[in-house]
């Protein structure tokens, strides 16, 4: 017992402050990192991304229990999703709302009927297609441009589906990487209460394929239209 309150007098500084910082993540704010390229080119294999944890709904800490609902989620945001079809925390861009009826043929996008815009990125290659050639485009519906991704040898088995309607309360997600990425073409519809924030920026970047030296360029790129602008400079 004596051991234990001078354990508590000498360290309560350092356990206070790790319990406000667990708390902190789970609730307010977290920092995520991608280990795949399921959403390349917007985010690289290696990203430390900043996911707002609020964006959403304000949640009892360490739980999935909504306390409030703050915003409703918006087509083309980036969402961190506890998936429990996927047994895992999976990064997706938002392209579903509830009520949507969505289709794709060939890689291109159909919501509501109406066919997205497709206009080539003249961008260099990213990290790991050097070995695996892709075409990268900009992808306009409903106001919002963002970058993808399209393999030139390895095609999508499920880059053809639909037409389905988003049901009620849920969302469909699909990956930048659209030959490359398991989101709802393999889980199914994510319900509201796994979308647990959205990502805006990477915070920092460690590359894999050089002994996780840093990305100095990375750091704190905003991901709303990060690949467009780059591929600008």
């Amino acid at each position: 017992m004596r051991l234990l309150k001078r354990f508590w007098r000498e360290y309560r500084g350092l356990i206070a402050f790790l319990f406000l910082m667990t708390l902190f993540r789970s609730a307010i704010a977290d920092w995520n990192v991608v280990p795949t390229g399921s959403m390349l080119p917007t985010i690289r294999e290696g990203d430390r991304i900043l996911v707002d944890k609020m964006a959403y709904d304000l949640r009892v800490p360490f739980t999935h229990i909504a306390i409030a609902h703050l915003h409703d989620p918006k087509r083309g945001d980036i969402v961190t999703i506890d998936s429990s079809a996927a047994h895992d925390l999976l990064v997706k861009r938002l392209i579903g709302l509830p009520g949507d009826v969505v289709a794709m043929r060939d890689n291109v996008l159909y919501v509501n009927g109406r066919k997205a815009d497709y206009q080539p990125l003249a961008m260099s290659p990213v990290e790991g297609d050097a070995n695996s050639p892709a075409d990268y485009y900009v992808e306009h519906f409903d106001g919002i441009s963002h970058a993808l991704r399209l393999s030139e040898l390895a095609p999508s088995p499920r880059s053809t589906f639909g037409p389905v309607t988003v049901p009620a309360g849920e969302y469909l997600m699909l990956g930048d990487n659209r030959d490359d990425s398991a989101d709802s073409r393999y889980f199914g519809f994510f319900p509201r209460s796994e979308l647990m924030g959205r990502a805006r920026r990477v915070a920092y970047s460690l590359d894999p394929d050089r002994h996780y030296l840093p990305r100095f360029d990375r750091l704190g790129v905003a991901l709303d239209g990060a690949a467009i602008a780059s591929a600008s400079r």
